[in-house]
This record gives C-alpha cells, structure tokens and sequence, in this order.
C-alpha cells in the first residue's frame, strides 16, 4: 500500500525538523529563559527556510548568530526612598545586534523584567529595526523596579541611579534606548537629564525626550496610531474597513489609549480598555471623553477599577 504526502504537509514536516535541530542546542544552553526560547521558535520557522535557501547565509549561520547577543549588561541599582531608606533593584542592557547600526530599544521598568524577558525582546527588536530601513540595530533593557506607588521623586531618584550604571554602555553612535513599558516622556527626561550630566554632552543618546529638548513631534501618539493605521491597511486588503468593526483592546497605557483615540476617530468602536486590576468593558464604545478622563486617572496613579 502506498500514501502520499501534499507537498504542503511534506514542507511543514521539513521546517519542523529543521527548527527542532535549530532549537535543541539553544535551548540546552538557555533552559531558565521560557520566553525567550519561544520568540526564538517562532522566528525560526519562518527565517530557517530563507537562511537555508541561501548558501551565504547557510555558510555564515546568520540566525543562530542573531540568537546570541553581542553582551548582555547587568547592574545593580542603589537608590534612595523618600523615608531616607536604601533600595536595590537589578537592572540589563541586552544588546542583541549591530550589524546594521547602532542599537536601538526601549528601557522598561516592571517587576516582570528579567534577563529571559529582554532577550526576547531585544531578539524581535533587531528584525523590527531592520524591516523599518534604518540603520538600526536591536536592544532592550530596564530594571525590576516597579514605579507604582512610588511618588515621582522617587522615580526621578531610581532613574538617576539607573543612569549612572547605564550610560557607559550607551550613546549617538553606539546604544540609543527609548521609553516601553512604565518609561514615558517623564522618565526619558530624569534618564536623559542625568546622562548629560554624567557625560557633560547634549548628544541623542535617548529618544522620547520632550519637544523643548530635542524631542519628535507625534512621538507620544506614534505608537498606537501606527497600530490603527497597519490594521487598517491588513484589513483593506481583504476589503474591510475598520469603520463600524467592535474593537478590543489590551492595556490602558500611551499605545493603548491612542490606539484606542485613532480607532474612534477612524469610527470603529472601541469596547474594551484594561490594567492590572482588570478589563473596563463599554459595550456601546468608548468615546474621547472618556479616553481624556482615563488618561488623566492614570497619571494620577488610578486604575480602570475607579472610572467604572
């Protein structure tokens, strides 16, 4: 009896294969990094086979020396509360790639941060970099610290100290971080004023500064609006509109709220926001009233619990 394979299912089987010998290795050597290991996965099934396609890139082990970054920087940081105690955090710098340029990635300050956490991030970020065309590289970096609750001295203080262990590894031409997760335009500005005074120099060695200092107009807005907007062009191209769709969305914070404005300007309906105390459910839509009222909430250091 004989079977026979569709030559889809016979090129899954090959990719798999192909991805399970790629990940056998990584994963011996980095068997505490869970989320790392998965970026790692799920980039390989889609970049193997071009790689394997290419005799120079096959030659050169392209994607398995993008797995391991150029340094992956580690730090303590020693701060002061405003009861006059002392405070440790752990900070990281992973600089992935620099193959194309300078490396390029955000800071981002959460109790989840960890080495496993930023190298996946820092991994994605070298492809995120490249597709743009820039002369970019990949990075990531932050801090277990974790600013809620803490009053913005405190931040301004942590963020200081952070600097002092971060700006020997970083500049114009060789590391430029920007703002992610809990890193905003305030703490770009506590990070980048400590680092011109570290460095006695007015370089671009951050983005998301402040417009009176060297900052890009839409800067705060460009992340979730380019969010809406390449929605919007995958949707035309089945011939949908995003005008009318119910749309769901996850956070609460700069990308989330004005990918949630763009949305309602662009007449979708937006029915969810959330944080970490939970999902705030409007069934009939959000509108930019209510977004402006959130906004203002949350820098007042409230959660969706209190606007429902």
């Amino acid at each position: 009896m004989h079977t026979m394979t569709t030559p889809d299912v016979a090129t899954t089987s090959r990719t798999e294969q192909l991805v399970e010998s790629f990940m056998q290795p990584i994963a011996e050597r980095e068997p505490d990094m869970p989320e790392y290991l998965q970026a790692v996965r799920e980039v390989a099934r889609y970049v193997l086979p071009i790689e394997k396609r290419s005799a120079t890139y096959t030659h050169a082990r392209v994607l398995e020396r993008l797995t391991e970054p150029d340094r992956t920087i580690e730090f303590r940081i020693t701060w002061q509360n405003d009861a006059g105690g002392v405070e440790i955090n752990r900070g990281w710098r992973v600089q992935n790639s620099n193959a194309i340029g300078p490396y390029k990635g955000g800071l981002r300050f959460h109790p989840t941060v960890t080495p496993s956490v930023l190298r996946f991030l820092a991994f994605e970020q070298t492809f995120k970099n490249a597709l743009t065309g820039l002369p970019l590289g990949g990075a990531k970096g932050g801090s277990d610290f974790d600013p809620k609750g803490r009053s913005e001295f405190e931040i301004m203080r942590f963020c200081q100290a952070f600097m002092m262990e971060l700006y020997r590894h970083i500049g114009p031409d060789v590391d430029v971080p920007a703002g992610d997760i809990n890193v905003g335009q305030r703490e770009i500005g506590f990070l980048f004023g400590a680092y011109k005074k570290i460095c006695n120099s007015f370089g671009g060695a951050m983005t998301g500064k402040g417009l009176s200092y060297g900052g890009s107009e839409m800067r705060v807005e460009a992340t979730g609006y380019g969010l809406i907007h390449f929605t919007e062009a995958m949707l035309k191209r089945t011939g949908v509109s995003l005008a009318g769709q119910r749309v769901a969305i996850s956070g609460a914070g700069n990308v989330a709220s004005h990918a949630a404005e763009c949305a309602i300007l662009d007449e979708a309906v937006v029915v969810t926001l959330s944080d970490s105390h939970g999902t705030l459910e409007c069934p009939d839509g959000l509108t930019i009233d209510d977004l402006r009222a959130i906004r203002e909430l949350k820098n007042e250091g409230g959660t969706l619990a209190y606007y429902e």
